[in-house]
């Protein structure tokens, strides 16, 4: 008998490996390319805003002139957190009931309001307590578009003076307090829901959230790297090479302890050899074997780890050209293999069949809702929104004659 369902699972779906039950051969992922897009984006935006606090709470002077830059990002990559949740819904415009009908004990509820509270509590109160003093001076001076856009934003708060600056810096030292443990919660709890499903063995681990959470750091630390050479070479400025060591330096601690904890985590699955352990093999060596021994484990965790390692060791040994390309390289990597990490996740899990001895298969669109195409715009987009912002508040013409808090550091930036 079981032999005729695997036959006859065999015919509707072959694409499986082992066995799996009859009633799961024509299932597919529910879950998409837009549900792997989702908590990359969220990550990045967690570690751009770590690399921010890490000037204002840590006082890390080296990392002033990307502390500006670094927000921007966090805010670029925060507004386009939410898309690919609403475009994977089948009524997007429902989503305002999460907040108006509350249901605290859904963890996916709950982002609705972490969300707010950081994008509109912590973020952009941050950047305008950080801005207002640029904001006054800038409304003074410039017409047009940006002029309106100035003074909108500096409508009745246009105080210059000593003690308006200071107050200034004290409260964006403290959004930035706040900021880190919501920018931890805005990603662990993706990592919870995950961890909290017991019933899927690549899933139901109590690391994931910490994971998650430590991925995001290396991520986000690594697309403001990336962002920093990209923007240097574009606009053909000078790099601050200073800043830019002290960023990879942060950037390889970040990796050694993303790594330390994954590999703990892959230890304890292979001593404790639970039930389905073997079929956790066989999706490392067929089904995942280039997104997680390629893509995550070489490309995006022991590749970079050496050039970030021995960049440490012989910093200055190494010429500036080649120690620019090699930490472009290595956070080029990485977030190459943080994004294979949030696949290997979402879509290892749904591959895992529920009789615990087989593995089934998926297949994408490229284009439609939920192909390849849309992910693929839907990571895009930050970056262009990035531009937009770089372009309306990354500016040279400051420091004026009463600079506010990182008014010079920004001057600094390429």
């Amino acid at each position: 008998m079981t032999s005729q369902l695997t036959n006859a699972a065999t015919e509707v779906m072959p694409a499986f490996t082992g066995y799996v039950y009859p009633n799961e051969a024509t299932a597919h992922p529910i879950w998409s390319v837009l549900i792997v897009v989702y908590p990359y984006i969220t990550g990045l935006v967690a570690g751009a805003f770590i690399m921010a606090s890490l000037v204002r709470v840590f006082r890390v002077k080296a990392l002033e002139p990307v502390y500006r830059f670094s927000l921007l990002t966090a805010l670029a990559f925060l507004l386009c957190a939410p898309l690919p949740l609403l475009c994977h819904l089948g009524h997007p415009e429902r989503c305002f009931e999460i907040l108006m009908t509350p249901h605290l004990t859904s963890p996916m509820a709950v982002f609705g309001f972490v969300y707010a509270w950081y994008l509109m509590a912590v973020l952009l109160l941050e950047l305008w307590f950080d801005y207002r003093h640029d904001l006054v001076v800038w409304s003074k001076t410039e017409s047009g578009f940006k002029g309106i856009l100035y003074r909108l934003l500096t409508v009745g708060v246009t105080d210059l003076s000593e003690p308006a600056v200071k107050l200034d810096a004290r409260m964006g030292k403290i959004l930035s307090i706040v900021g880190i443990p919501s920018a931890f919660l805005l990603h662990g709890y993706v990592g919870f829901i995950f961890g909290s499903i017991k019933a899927n063995p690549w899933w139901g681990n109590p690391l994931m959230p910490i994971i998650f959470i430590l991925s995001a750091m290396s991520s986000g630390i690594a697309l403001c790297v990336f962002n920093y050479q990209v923007l240097t070479w574009v606009r053909r400025r000078e790099m601050n090479m200073r800043c830019l060591d002290t960023m990879a330096m942060f950037l390889f601690y970040a990796l050694v302890v993303d790594a330390a904890v994954e590999a703990l985590d892959w230890l304890h699955r292979a001593f404790a050899a639970e039930e389905g352990f073997q079929v956790l093999q066989v999706m490392i060596r067929e089904k995942l074997f280039y997104t997680l021994s390629v893509g995550q484990a070489l490309v995006g965790t022991l590749l970079p780890f050496l050039l970030l390692g021995s960049l440490q060791l012989l910093r200055r040994r190494v010429p500036e050209v080649v120690r620019r390309r090699m930490i472009f390289s290595s956070a080029a990597m990485i977030l190459v293999g943080v994004l294979a990490m949030r696949w290997n996740v979402v879509m290892g899990g749904q591959l895992f069949s529920k009789s615990l001895r087989g593995v089934m298969s998926h297949k994408f669109d490229f284009t439609g809702g939920e192909g390849w195409l849309m992910g693929l715009f839907l990571l895009i987009l930050p970056f262009i929104i990035l531009a937009m912002l770089l372009r309306l508040f990354l500016s040279e013409r400051l420091p004026s004659s009463e600079p506010g808090p990182h008014s010079a550091a920004a001057a600094s930036l390429p």
